[in-house]
């Protein structure tokens, strides 16, 4: 049986650094809830309201985001039913947010 050397295991990557919303910017967690297409998603935000998201086109290329991601949102100002995705979050990423507090649930 062939051993792969020097590959190294994701399992066993430890997060350093992770981005948190930053409140004084408006910024909240959500979570995707359906995909609306068109680079638009509904999203069911912290503080218990859905919104329609927009990816914004800095992301939009490259990032893919799916059903159930945790993402960063901004709520526009002038609708409150709209906001713009401004970061998703990776697997090992959601874990040590769960592991630390920062997510209710």
């Amino acid at each position: 049986m062939a051993v792969k050397r020097g590959h190294t295991n994701n399992a066993n990557t430890e997060i350093v650094r992770v981005r948190l919303p930053k409140k004084r910017e408006r910024e909240i967690f959500a979570r995707a809830d359906l995909m609306l297409g068109a680079n638009h998603i509904r999203v069911k935000c912290e503080d218990g309201v859905t919104r329609i998201g927009r990816i914004k086109g800095k992301i939009k290329k490259r990032l893919w985001i799916r059903e159930g991601d945790l993402l960063i949102v901004v709520p526009w100002d002038f609708q409150d039913e709209k906001c713009d995705i401004i970061y998703r979050y990776i697997k090992p990423q959601v874990e040590w947010l769960q592991k630390n507090n920062y997510l209710s649930k």
